[in-house]
């Protein structure tokens, strides 16, 4: 500030200098770049006036089609928790028509449907009462017998799996919903609902074992970490790590998305290095997409080989953040990435499989994807751009991973990006409690 004091002092005494002019021109970019609002959105078109570039790598019939708007409402077929009452007509199939008396009516292929939402709690309980009677004479006690199907336990197994839901699933705490369960009249101390869900830990560990197994055996292995917040964790005293994460893994395997999350200290590549322990021998290498920190890299000690990929969304991100700096630059980069990613979803539209999608995207991609890098490389090597500016930050990283980068033109099956990952991760972020580490999803 007393610089920038001193510039606007000299600037009323004789024409400002050239590095007085750098140091303020700094100074309001930074501060426009403060006072800018919030970007919800990383598109584009939103992101930078972008120069239209050449289409001569692009798909003749490749064409932006606008999205069909909907009417923003849930049809009834969406309700699939909902319990079905068929409601049958007074009148039959083959029955005269009680309108017009000449025709008969015919029973219609799509029913009328009406939907009707009402509250309940999360966990309900039910309460028995057995009527009881009393000999005057000998004293015996005679008790109307038990429901059938109501089984010998106080808390059914949908009650467990409810309040593992709402716990580790969408993040409610145990002693809220203790407090609410209260207030419908239904106590549910949390102790109770600790220990309920212990034990369902145990019974589910076989199924997440084999979760972790399959996933083992994946074709594409997603990996990413997320800070995670404890009120507590008992460690070594020779235990320097101070962070707890939450590490993500996706698997792709036979059509399958198996999603694993891991919660205590080690990092994602310490995690999917365990992972791939379980791994069979025969199994080709995998091929594994991560953005490039070291940490989300596994060391592997069996043998195992994996073929790295990093994600362009990662490399993008850096572009848009320096977009209102350097507009033209970065709508280059934005839309010629943005081609690649038009490409892709035209593959994935065509339901080419993953031996066609390479040849496809060797075909339009690689074009692109050579002209960028020529781009970039040319952006340093003839100092068209300053290293250390947030551009040539941007640069040198796509420069420096370009090989995982464009691993998607050399391997069939390797994604654009670790988005997929992402996605998963995010949800990961409601189970702040590393008390069950181990959390397995598949669909």
């Amino acid at each position: 500030m007393a610089e920038l004091r001193r510039a606007l002092d000299r600037a009323r005494q004789e024409p400002i200098g050239e590095a007085d002019y750098l140091k303020l021109k700094v100074a309001l970019d930074v501060l426009d770049e403060r006072l800018r609002p919030t970007r919800t959105t990383e598109k584009t078109r939103t992101v930078v006036e972008s120069p239209k570039l050449d289409n001569a790598s692009t798909p003749a019939d490749h064409a932006e089609c606008p999205a069909s708007k909907g009417h923003g409402r849930n049809g009834a077929g969406t309700y699939t928790g909902a319990r079905k009452v068929v409601i049958r007509a007074k009148l039959a199939g083959g029955d005269a028509c009680p309108e017009c008396a000449r025709g008969r009516v015919y029973t219609q292929r799509q029913p009328k449907t009406l939907v009707r939402v009402v509250g309940q709690a999360p966990v309900e309980a039910t309460v028995y009462e057995m009527e009881r009677l009393r000999c005057n004479a000998c004293g015996q006690v005679f008790t109307a017998e038990e429901p059938e199907g109501i089984g010998p336990d106080k808390y059914d197994a949908t009650a467990t799996a409810m309040i593992a839901q709402l716990k580790y699933g969408t993040g409610v705490p145990f002693t809220r919903l203790e407090r609410m369960e209260a207030q419908m009249g239904i106590p549910l101390p949390a102790a109770t609902q600790w220990e309920l869900v212990e034990q369902g830990a145990a019974v589910a560990k076989p199924a997440f074992d084999q979760l972790i197994w399959q996933a083992a055996q994946g074709e594409v292995l997603h990996n990413d970490d997320t800070g995670m917040r404890i009120l507590q964790l008992a460690r070594e005293p020779s235990d320097k790590r101070t962070g707890i994460f939450t590490s993500g893994i996706v698997s792709l395997w036979q059509d399958r998305k198996i999603a694993l999350f891991f919660t205590g200290r080690q990092h994602a590549g310490e995690n999917l290095a365990d992972l791939l322990k379980h791994r069979a021998e025969q199994m080709s290498m995998p091929v594994q997409m991560c953005d490039a920190l070291s940490r989300n890299t596994p060391k592997l000690t069996n043998g195992v080989k994996i073929l790295l990929a990093n994600c362009i969304a990662h490399g993008r991100r850096q572009f848009v953040d320096v977009a209102a700096n350097f507009p033209q630059e970065c709508g280059y980069v934005l839309e010629s990435l943005g081609m690649v990613y038009g490409n892709d979803a035209m593959a994935r539209d065509q339901g080419l499989d993953a031996e066609a999608r390479l040849r496809f995207h060797q075909q339009y991609s690689g074009p692109l994807m050579d002209q960028l890098h020529g781009w970039l490389d040319e952006q340093l090597a003839d100092a068209k751009t300053e290293p250390n500016s947030g551009l040539g930050k941007a640069i040198s990283y796509l420069l420096n991973h370009w090989q995982p980068l464009t691993l998607f033109l050399r391997e069939k099956g390797a994604p654009l990006d670790n988005n997929l990952c992402t996605a998963a991760r995010g949800s990961a972020k409601v189970m702040p409690t590393p008390g069950l580490c181990r959390v397995g999803v598949a669909a």
